[in-house]
């Protein structure tokens, strides 16, 4: 039923051109995440949860991996006695076919509600919130497949309720609000289960917004920060592209736990399974590759045997969470002329030519600036020519200059030629060293980005898996190029020869 109903949704969401990710997600991407999961046949008490749980593909397949492991009767009761799954979902016909499906399986040990995780319920409001709350409840696994881009800031979202949790579950910091992705993932840490109740594992699928977007300082920074800081992140798998119905991009398995071993702590895997995949023997949508059992298992070998000591594999890098942050220096430097000498410059003065700006000038420069302004005054035009030193006051020697002017026509103005720009300098670098090294002109001044607030240096985090598994590739000779171009044109040749017989 599951399957018919989201063939039915990829065919209509590609003709009113919904949301990538928006709805299905293709059962053996599920079944790589569950495995990656490591659920354990439970002794206990074990709880999963979707905060995100569509048409209910996640959950169920998590009890069916589990039922199949079952060599016992002994083991398959455990399960169904042990095993809670819980979900909720945003959209009503959705959660209308994720109930029917539960209801034909028959499962009493799984509860889906209706409603948005995302913000608290109010049992007041219209719409439905958050029926999972924390710290009530709290998850020992947890996956999904959260939306792609989801908006839930504006007109169009929810965003005065998301912010009721912005001292709690969101605390961090927020997402920019036409990308909620990151919203999810906090969802699910503010629901792990603590160590004393066996400990939380998640499994999330991102696209790559997540990993890099906002800058030093911003709510993804800062969120990232957060979770590489309190050491949550596990692993992140980099899968093939065209493995959705509804999108063709490339997509990563996050994963994270707060129980590491103790050769995992302080760092992060990753694993590059982009080429992990076979042709589909016919397209679905924007769907054409596909992850085999064989696939899976070369995933899942790595996921496990890459943290031994001494293991290598070009396909898997492991990396001290540090490596992931970064300075943000804003650096001030004196741009050198032909002669490689410090450069003085002569330009019209763009900006509106106020003694506000002048002093703005005054207080970057930090040196002599010379103006020569053409104006009206007393229904003549002249030039007056004047020098705000360093330790003038900029703006009493503007209106002093300026006090018997009718009218500003043009100004030009002489400085030094100061170039402002942002430098992104590796954890554990000197910036000294490395703004000397890198730009090699004289500095003026850098500062680190500061938090408004405290006034302490803020870190920025960003993880660039791309950046890390590449491979340079020399570009074919010219002269092989030519001679494929030549071996193409004498085909042409023939074949037009054919053509006129």
């Amino acid at each position: 039923m599951g399957y018919i109903y989201e063939e039915q949704l990829r065919r209509f969401s590609e003709q009113s051109g919904d949301e990538a990710g928006e709805h299905f997600t293709p059962r053996e991407v599920i079944r790589l995440m569950v495995e990656l999961l490591d659920i354990p046949i439970p002794e206990k008490h074990l709880s999963i949860y979707d905060p995100a749980s569509g048409t209910g593909g996640m959950l169920s397949v998590a009890k069916e991996h589990l039922l199949e492991r079952a060599n016992t009767a002994e083991e398959k009761s455990r399960v169904e006695k042990f095993v809670t799954v819980h979900g909720q979902e945003l959209s009503p016909t959705n959660y209308a076919v994720c109930q029917a499906d539960l209801l034909i399986k028959n499962d009493k040990q799984a509860t889906v509600h209706l409603g948005n995780s995302l913000i608290p319920h109010d049992k007041h409001s219209k719409e439905p919130g958050d029926q999972w709350p924390e710290p009530k409840w709290r998850f020992n696994r947890m996956l999904s497949n959260p939306p792609f881009g989801v908006t839930w800031g504006g007109k169009d979202g929810y965003e005065k309720e998301t912010r009721k949790l912005e001292k709690t579950r969101y605390k961090a910091g927020m997402p920019r609000v036409n990308d909620g992705a990151l919203l999810f993932l906090q969802a699910m840490l503010a629901k792990m289960a603590t160590l004393e109740e066996g400990g939380s594992r998640i499994a999330i699928i991102f696209n790559g917004s997540p990993l890099s977007n906002g800058d030093c300082g911003s709510g993804e920074s800062e969120i990232r920060r957060w979770i590489l800081e309190n050491d949550w992140l596990d692993a992140i798998v980099m899968l093939p592209d065209q493995l959705f119905y509804n999108t063709g991009i490339f997509t990563y398995i996050w994963l994270l736990r707060n129980d590491k071993p103790a050769s995992h702590k302080g760092r992060v895997m990753l694993i590059d399974a982009r080429k992990q995949f076979e042709k589909e023997p016919k397209s679905f949508g924007n769907k054409r590759h596909r992850i085999t059992d064989a696939h899976r298992v070369w995933i899942e070998e790595r996921c496990t045997k890459g943290w031994a000591k001494g293991y290598a594999d070009e396909h898997v890098k492991i990396f001290w969470r540090e490596e992931f942050a970064y300075h943000k220096v804003n650096v001030v430097f004196w741009q050198t002329d032909e002669h490689d000498q410090p450069a003085i410059i002569t330009e019209p003065y763009e900006k509106i030519f106020t003694a506000a700006n002048v002093k703005k000038e005054q207080d970057f420069y930090e040196s002599d600036l010379t103006f020569r302004v053409r104006v009206k005054a007393k229904g003549k035009e002249k030039t007056i020519e004047f020098t705000v030193k360093v330790k003038d006051n900029a703006s009493k020697t503007f209106k002093e200059t300026l006090a018997e002017v009718d009218e500003v026509l043009s100004v030009e103005w002489t400085h030094r030629q100061y170039v402002q720009d942002d430098e992104y300098i590796p954890h554990g670098e000197d910036i000294e060293a490395f703004l000397k090294r890198e730009i090699a002109k004289p500095i003026i001044r850098w500062e680190e980005t500061k938090d408004k607030a405290t006034g302490k240096t803020i870190l920025g985090y960003e993880i660039l898996p791309n950046k890390y598994f590449y491979r340079y590739q020399p570009p074919t000779p010219a002269k092989d190029l030519l001679a494929e171009f030549w071996k193409l044109e004498k085909e042409a040749e023939k074949i037009l020869e054919g053509l006129a017989k």
